[in-house]
């Protein structure tokens, strides 16, 4: 049904007059009812490949050569309104973040109806009948209350379905999904892959469904392509490719993303593999780079025979929904339910779960960011509900947080190097600010940067370099205990193995203390001494993370561990 030959993507850059090549040359099909997977990091050219294909790039900035024929009809050559009776008719496109691609001011069942109204010409009542018979198909709760709802009022995951329905809403012949799980939790993440591949079946569908994670990729493609500095390094049938991939950058993806199956003190990256020309020698580190029992069972009788450094005694952390008669509160949501927990130095605490659970109010009433309803808190036997604001923002000096978004917690208008020596100066660290910038030069090469890395501004760094610069400032103060909330959630595999590595670094060398908090079991395992399943405000279970895996206790956490994907699909699990 598409068949794409010979397609190179350029764009023109206004500040240097340039034409950049993204993709260079290449060629690939897709047939009717099959899944092709397109894989690669950030910038690899796979999300600018499918836009062409629904031609939504700027035409006065980007020359498209090649071609892309769709059922005989070659979509490079439609004028812009022919183009518009097979966009979001004949191909349609579920994008990566459906918080942005939701439109704030209308109502979720509004915007479907619009689309549908638009290219069958039906009236509002059957449009609205049909959306809501989409909202049931997509699996969405209470889809009739759905259809009245902001797309504030919804979670990431119904948010997803919406942009699913939307898209097939026409009744699509291809339908091209952009990273439509990376920032879902992992049981989301499988209702969302099994879904599509339902939909797929019954609508006889093509799909393009584009990843950087070859763990998803592997539960719903047929074909796969993979992508590396806009070429197509590799390609052929999924399953082939899985258990015998060619290419050092395909074998660099597969081993970089943490494996349930074993304990790696160092996470491989990408580039190890690019770098590596034997790859013996490499399968051989691999090996002798797993932590032994003996090593283990070291390392926990001389973290756990401290006195602990964190103590949470029946902390709560409640929300009011609404209130009675004179202003006397009915409901609360019970973000954290009498949760007790104790944290030891130089420990890593994984806390795990998905959205909503109250992981992240935890970790923000710690840090007393959101106020506990009850509870104590003890940092090293000081109270820390009991701090007045002064005394507080000292304590803040051995308690940081590294946000999930590294873009949102940096300021725009700061260079990253001001942005690092800002808590030096509001502490009073060190006799002048010459000092301080040679502590923040050390910081940044500490976390892989550079020193002319110093003025520039956080527009001008990758997601990667963003959070790194986040853990730099972090550490800036010399604290003793890091809270880092899904820290490397949107991150690409190969920078996640990067980030996780360095914070594993930064804890031997300078003996910190974390609680690492992160819906995904696999990367909370491969990082933590002991682990914490959060759900509904509450701990499911604790325990160490090879127990909990291999012996999960509650029905809650066996969920967590089956919705992991791509189990099997890495060769180098065993």
């Amino acid at each position: 049904m598409l068949n794409v030959k010979e397609l190179a993507i350029e764009f023109y850059s206004q500040e240097d007059k340039t034409w950049t090549e993204a993709v260079h040359k290449i060629s690939f099909k897709l047939d009717k009812g099959k899944v092709l997977g397109i894989v690669g990091e950030s910038g690899s050219g796979k999300s600018v490949t499918s836009f062409s294909i629904m031609r939504l790039h700027d035409s006065k900035n980007t020359h498209i050569n090649g071609e892309i024929d769709f059922e005989n009809s070659s979509l490079l050559n439609l004028s812009d309104n022919e183009i518009r009776n097979f966009r979001g008719n004949k191909i349609s496109m579920i994008f990566q973040e459906p918080m942005t691609s939701l439109n704030p001011v209308f109502t979720c069942g509004y915007q479907v109806q619009e689309a549908i109204m638009l290219h069958q010409k039906i009236d509002k009542q059957t449009a609205k009948d049909k959306t809501i018979a989409l909202f049931k198909e997509v699996q969405l709760p209470r889809p009739e209350q759905i259809f009245e709802s902001y797309p504030h009022q919804l979670s990431g995951g119904q948010k997803q379905r919406v942009m699913i329905a939307m898209a097939l809403s026409c009744n699509p012949e291809l339908l091209i999904a952009d990273e439509p799980t990376t920032a879902l939790d992992v049981t989301v993440q499988k209702t969302i892959l099994d879904l599509l591949l339902r939909l797929k079946a019954e609508r006889n569908m093509g799909l393009i469904f584009i990843s950087h994670d070859l763990g998803v990729i592997s539960e719903i493609a047929d074909e796969l392509l993979v992508m590396y500095k806009g070429d197509i390094v590799e390609q052929g049938p999924a399953k082939e490719l899985f258990q015998n991939p060619q290419h050092p950058y395909t074998k660099g993806l597969l081993a970089c993303r943490p494996s349930p199956q074993r304990r790696l003190k160092k996470l491989p990256t990408v580039a190890d593999f690019l770098n590596e020309n034997k790859d013996v020698a490499l399968q051989h580190q691999l090996e002798i780079n797993s932590y032994t029992e003996a090593e283990i069972r070291q390392r926990r009788e001389q973290l756990y025979q401290q006195k602990p450094l964190l103590e949470v005694q029946n902390l709560c952390t409640w929300y009011p929904i609404n209130k009675g008669l004179f202003g006397k509160r009915k409901n609360y949501v019970k973000a954290v339910d009498d949760i007790s927990l104790k944290v030891y130095p130089g420990e890593t605490l994984g806390l795990v779960g998905e959205s909503g659970c109250g992981k992240t109010t935890l970790g923000r009433s710690i840090l007393r960011l959101v106020e506990p309803t009850s509870g104590k808190l003890l940092f090293n036997g000081t109270d820390l509900t009991q701090l007045g604001r002064s005394e507080l923002r000292k304590m803040r000096r051995d308690i940081q947080i590294i946000f999930q978004d590294p873009y949102s917690s940096l300021n725009p208008k700061i260079t990253v190097g001001n942005s690092i020596m800002e808590p030096l100066q509001v502490h009073g660290l060190f006799k002048n600010d010459q000092e301080r910038k040679a502590h923040v030069l050390g910081l940044l090469e500490k976390v892989n940067l550079k020193p002319e890395h110093f003025d520039r501004y956080p527009h001008e760094f990758s997601g990667g370099q963003r959070q790194r610069i986040v853990i730099a400032r972090a550490l800036a103060l010399q604290p003793k205990f890091i809270i880092c909330d899904e820290s490397v959630s949107a991150l690409d595999v190969s920078v996640q193995a990067q980030v996780l590595n360095l914070l594993r670094e930064l804890q031997q060398e300078f003996g910190l203390t974390y609680i690492f908090i992160s819906h995904d079991l696999a990367v909370v395992k491969h990082i933590s001494d002991r682990m914490i399943v959060m759900n509904k405000g509450k701990i499911e279970e604790e325990g160490f993370p090879d127990d909990i895996y291999n012996h999960p206790k509650a029905a809650y956490t066996q969920k967590l561990i089956d919705a992991i994907p791509g189990k099997t699909a890495t060769p180098l699990a065993s």
